[in-house]
């Protein structure tokens, strides 16, 4: 195994069990050491620190494990195993009532770069870094050894993460063998049974062109909350996507459930997924159109709002101007509310903190005028855990807001 060796000093935050490597880090890189490749990441006096994988660009080795141990099928097979007994432990696999949830939530499963969400028999794989993408067929082997008769179709998906490049990784360029070419599909069987469960509810998971893996995993918890403020409400589902928050506030008793979303796709879906669940319903309405302009034109006649729009900061650089989207989008949504209603409103943006994201919010409410009232402060649900080395990895986050 080929080695990376630190500069004097740079271990302290491995000897921290932080899974990142920076490239100013590194004093030496062993010749020929090729992107994606699995390394010994050794200290300046070259005693032995980590084993990761190597790749071009800020985050120079992402750390599979703090013990000198070879990346092997039983590696996998440790990793996916604790992986699974966490979710059992939690109550979320093998749960009749819901079939969907988050296996793998990279570094927060000791596996950085890896995603596997799971919709009733199909896993759904995804690589955020190039080793990962190397090692996926590796991964599928053990995954469909450790969850046995729970899953029979394994789906890659990586085609819009890979390379994984931030703004300050974007001289990082791959190369890969003709056997690597990155391509989405089946790794291990083949359906077109594209329909989960989620609470008790149905819903359609659009794996081959859909957003992330298909669906919003980390909202569950989330929804099954809004379901509760819904009786009786008029609710407008903003970034509906493929219609969530819609079906579970149908579900709840709303009286009337507007989805809008800019995604003709996302919007058919939605009408599918609504379908699915409660067919002919009257009281769902889908609108293709843009947010902004929606709540432009709406009336005042909702009075409960979902805001969870896609990330606006995907690296830092565009920290500012998505504090100020969000406080344009929330200011809009203050003005719109009815008297006494709730905003549940989000941020799904790594790099916008829970204190950025609520100034935003809170500098909406006073450019409203509105007198506003925290119910509950929102994040990602278990199964997508945070490595308590890894703070970086609490990317989810928002408020429930009663609007005098």
């Amino acid at each position: 195994m080929k080695q990376v060796q630190l500069r004097k000093g740079k271990e302290e935050s491995l000897k921290r069990f932080h899974p990142w490597v920076f490239s100013g880090a590194i004093a030496r890189i062993d010749e020929g050491v090729s992107e994606g490749e699995i390394v010994r990441v050794v200290t300046n006096s070259g005693d032995f620190i980590a084993v990761g994988h190597y790749q071009e660009g800020s985050i120079a080795v992402r750390v599979l494990t703090f013990s000198d141990v070879q990346i092997d099928d039983e590696f996998w097979h440790s990793r996916l195993s604790s992986a699974l007994q966490m979710r059992q432990a939690i109550g979320i696999a093998d749960n009749p009532n819901n079939n969907t949830y988050r296996l793998v939530h990279g570094e927060g499963d000791n596996l950085p770069g890896l995603i596997i969400d799971v919709y009733g028999q199909t896993a759904v794989m995804q690589a955020h870094s190039i080793g990962m993408h190397l090692c996926r067929k590796e991964i599928a082997h053990a995954l469909v050894d450790v969850m046995e008769s729970r899953i029979s179709h394994i789906y890659y998906k990586s085609e819009t993460t890979l390379p994984f490049m931030t703004a300050d990784d974007m001289n990082a360029t791959p190369h890969f063998d003709n056997d690597e070419v990155l391509k989405n599909g089946f790794l291990v069987g083949g359906s077109d049974d594209n329909i989960a469960t989620e609470n008790g509810l149905k819903f359609r998971v659009d794996w081959l062109k859909g957003q992330k893996t298909g669906f919003f995993v980390d909202q569950r918890e989330n929804r099954s909350l809004l379901e509760k403020f819904s009786k009786g409400k008029r609710v407008l589902n903003m970034f509906c996507y493929t219609g969530g928050f819609s079906f579970y506030a149908m579900r709840g008793g709303a009286e009337l459930v507007h989805s809008v979303d800019s995604s003709a796709k996302a919007i058919e879906l939605t009408k599918q997924n609504v379908e699915l669940n409660f067919p002919g319903d009257a009281r769902h309405e889908a609108y293709c159109e843009d947010a902004f302009k929606y709540l432009e034109r709406a009336g005042s006649n909702y009075n409960l709002i979902i805001l969870d729009p896609p990330a606006f900061a995907k690296h830092r650089g565009a920290l500012h101007n998505a504090l100020k989207g969000y406080t344009r989008l929330n200011q809009k949504a203050f003005e719109k509310i009815e008297k006494g209603g709730i905003l549940f409103t989000f941020s799904c943006s790594q790099v916008v903190t829970k204190d950025h994201f609520r100034n935003a919010v809170f500098t909406a409410a006073a450019l409203a005028k509105r007198k506003v009232r925290i119910l509950h402060q929102l994040h990602q649900p278990a199964d997508h855990p945070i490595n308590i080395y890894h703070p970086e990895g609490e990317y989810l986050k928002g408020l429930v807001l009663y609007v005098e």
